[in-house]
């Protein structure tokens, strides 16, 4: 149910060779910033070295006031719009949109990921065509600052880790205004509500709704 298998097609992001290490997608989180290190060289000619560990693709669109900070890599298509602030160890996608007042973190945005309008992304996962509605966030460190447990129903899996946003499955829908707790994991092809406040596992082809209550969706 939230094995990178069961989440994601890794088709569809350059960290493919590096997921494919691992079970869980947060085993992931701790190396982001080696891995675009190494990756980053490796890019060729389509791609700018626009500073020290910063890599860009030639059909990109950064908007002057972005702020891009090292390492990361912009993919090709995608956008980075005004005020944007990148800072660091992020591996965007082709196709992406990274918005308005978007911070990003120690992330990886798989292809066709939309991150449009006043989104805090921080140690986190997005899947291939996911998107966040305006002003959703992942809330990356719990309050009494202990290391994040997954919760899936009465089954609580031990991560061994401080700083852990979200892991949002292909497809995911995020509504606006929601909160994406410290160990929140959604599997492919679910949504939440708009100004909802999720944790734990949510299974794939579901909608967590504002009270809570998560229900299976039904076929079109």
């Amino acid at each position: 149910m939230y094995t990178i298998k069961d989440m994601y097609d890794l088709d569809h992001t350059l960290a493919k060779d590096y997921l494919s290490q691992f079970t869980y997608p947060w085993e992931a989180l701790k190396g982001i910033k080696d891995f675009i290190l190494e990756l980053g060289p490796t890019l060729g000619g389509d791609y700018e070295q626009r500073a020290e560990g910063v890599w860009v693709h030639k059909t990109a669109k950064v908007f002057d006031s972005a702020y891009l900070g090292a390492p990361c890599i912009i993919g090709p298509e995608t956008e980075v719009r005004h005020g944007a602030f990148i800072r660091g160890s992020a591996l965007v996608g082709a196709n992406c949109v990274v918005g308005n007042s978007v911070e990003l973190k120690n992330v990886i945005l798989f292809d066709h990921v939309q991150t449009p309008h006043y989104n805090y992304v921080g140690d986190s996962i997005l899947g291939y065509f996911s998107h966040m509605g305006a002003g959703s966030i992942t809330s990356n460190v719990k309050s009494d600052k202990k290391l994040v447990v997954v919760h899936n129903g009465t089954e609580n899996i031990e991560t061994g880790i401080k700083k852990f946003g979200a892991m949002l499955g292909d497809y995911v829908e995020v509504g606006c205004n929601a909160v994406c707790n410290p160990g929140t994991v959604i599997g492919r092809h679910s949504s939440v509500y708009p100004t909802s406040c999720v944790r734990g596992v949510i299974p794939e082809n579901c909608i967590f709704k504002n009270s809570g209550v998560v229900i299976e969706r039904k076929a079109d």
